[in-house]
């Protein structure tokens, strides 16, 4: 079955840097695009990023733009999400996602906390 496991997530201070990592397995990587999405504390699911299968095209909300890069690793079928420049804005559960069949499947998250 499909699993996403993220991690890389912590405690930062404001103006640091986290790269966070999505492993994947049960379904052939390299043929899907996959996304990072983030909860912050009583919000709602925020779409972050996504990236297509081979990893030459790639999409950021504005809130992030600039400062966090997605990539991909076929070979390890891992995604990641560099961060750089981190505000305290950008504490959440950071999430993997893929789509397969019209269904959505997610990993656990992973926490991140920027604070002084």
């Amino acid at each position: 079955q499909v699993q996403l496991v993220e991690s890389g997530g912590g405690l930062v201070q404001p103006g640091g840097s986290l790269r966070l990592s999505c492993a994947a397995s049960g379904f052939t990587f390299s043929k899907y695009w996959m996304y990072w999405v983030r909860q912050a504390p009583g919000k709602g699911l925020e779409w972050v990023s996504d990236i297509n299968t081979g990893g030459s095209s790639t999409y950021y909300s504005d809130s992030v733009k600039g400062r966090l890069t997605i990539s991909r690793d076929n070979a390890k079928n891992t995604v990641y999400l560099h961060m750089n420049t981190l505000k305290p804005e950008d504490t959440a559960v950071y999430i993997c996602k893929m789509t397969w069949r019209s269904r959505d499947y997610w990993g656990q998250g992973t926490q991140v906390f920027v604070s002084s």
